[in-house]
């Protein structure tokens, strides 16, 4: 009996030293590392079981939002718009949905061996809004499968499907990864936008081999060689506007584009972060580069784009601000529309401002504006008209702490969209809902 309650403390011991590393390193891994930035109710997020030479952390959350949305403006077609178009019978949506952050439920595995950190992490995403009568969930989503090794004195590889790090940065400082955000006006989608194609390109999940140096007094970098087939457009039909005809998301036909990427994707980022008595942040910049192969004869064009942003806290005030540009990288989804049908590349950029301040009450008040915009090529045709210029977002959350683990919200979100013949659409959503983390 003493044996064994002397392997027991041990244990314990262990799990207690050891636990905030394996916890951080995961939570960060399965993106609730950002949601610990936004609320204080997460710290303790992560059940982490002893198991031999590994400690296994189970971890994730659950969430989900009634959504009311109020569509007006033109239903005539704005391809790439983020505002719901009205019909000539009906101008309201209704949903129950995830959010931003799907539902959530990750596994990794981590040791210490060689002088050596090693782990793995592989993690599920159901969707709760499945629209079947029967009530059958659909297939949750697989968005984690990677391992990494390395030290601390040297850095980290990591190797498998996780998000990408060019926009990595400005989902997980967007204060509605808590909530809804945009696209929000039916159900049955896996999850909502978010500030996704109204401030920032989607990161996405990404099969990558990347490299993250050691924390040098703040300061890290990550460089990646992602897969090639990462883009929109490489995708074949539905994601580019056919110059010629105009005829919206119709652009090639053919799906020979995902077989014929001729090098790796690259991606990288640096960033500082700092803490300080009254001041705490971070900075950042990243970047993106792909070859797009377009057609089945080899013809290509070069997807780039580069951001930049800061996010600071003083006390019960958070600011978040960030920029990005591009070339070829379309809008909302990497690569969508970004070049007609012969390749010729468009412009975009867009970013996002965001304030939060901490109530008494422990609720967090925040306010954002995001912007994303496409510009027409020298080539388009007139038809090409129909493409999205503009989407545009104002959010106002509120997200209390009613437990430590779970969290009320309330959003209202004020989405418009536009297009090049100036045809604009608006879609005003109001979401309630809670998410629980474990």
């Amino acid at each position: 009996m003493r044996k064994f309650a002397n392997f027991l403390i041990k244990r314990l011991m262990r799990l207690l030293k050891n636990k905030e590393k394996y916890m951080n390193k995961n939570i960060k891994s399965a993106v609730a590392g950002a949601v610990l930035a936004l609320s204080a109710s997460a710290a303790n997020a992560g059940i982490v079981i002893p198991a031999g030479d590994w400690t296994l952390d189970v971890n994730g959350n659950v969430n989900a939002y009634m959504n009311f949305t109020k569509m007006k403006g033109d239903s005539g077609n704005i391809y790439g718009a983020l505002a719901g178009a009205r019909t000539s019978y009906q101008d309201n949506a209704i949903g129950l949905n995830t959010g931003l952050l799907p539902a959530w439920l990750g596994f990794t595995g981590t040791t210490r061996q060689n002088d050596t950190d090693v782990s793995f992490t592989i993690s599920m995403q159901p969707n709760v809004s499945d629209n079947n009568p029967s009530g059958d969930v659909k297939a949750p989503l697989f968005r984690q499968a990677f391992l990494t090794f390395g030290d601390k004195s040297w850095g980290t590889i990591k190797l498998g499907k996780d998000i990408g790090i060019f926009a990595q940065n400005a989902i997980l400082n967007d204060m509605t990864l808590l909530g809804v955000g945009g696209g929000a006006g039916s159900s049955g989608a896996s999850t909502t936008l978010g500030g996704i194609g109204s401030g920032y390109i989607y990161a996405a999940w990404k099969g990558q081999a990347t490299y993250t140096t050691p924390n040098f007094n703040g300061f890290q970098a990550s460089v990646g060689l992602f897969n090639p087939n990462q883009t929109s457009s490489a995708h074949g039909a539905g994601l580019l506007i056919d110059a010629g005809t105009g005829t919206g998301d119709g652009g090639p036909t053919s799906n020979a584009g995902a077989a014929l990427q001729d090098r790796f994707g690259l991606e990288g980022s640096a960033h500082y972060a700092f803490t300080g008595d009254a001041l705490t942040g971070k900075v950042w910049v990243s970047g993106a580069s792909y070859d797009v192969t377009y057609n089945a004869t080899g013809n290509s064009f070069r997807a780039q784009a580069a951001d930049l942003g800061a996010t600071v806290s003083a006390g019960n005030v958070g600011l978040t601000a960030y920029y990005y540009t591009g070339e070829g990288v379309g809008t909302t989804i990497f690569g969508r529309q970004g070049a007609d049908s012969s390749g010729r590349r468009r412009e975009s950029d867009g970013g996002y401002l965001q304030a939060t301040y901490v109530l008494p009450t422990k609720t967090k008040v925040g306010l954002a504006y995001g912007r994303s915009t496409l510009d027409r090529n020298a080539n388009d045709a007139i038809a090409a008209n129909a493409l999205v210029k503009e989407n545009e977002r104002v959010t106002l959350g509120l997200y209390h702490p009613l437990t430590k683990h779970l969290n009320l919200v309330a959003e209202y979100n004020d989405i418009s969209s536009s297009n090049h013949a100036n045809a604009e659409r608006t879609a005003k959503t109001g979401s309630l809902g809670a998410i629980l983390f474990f």
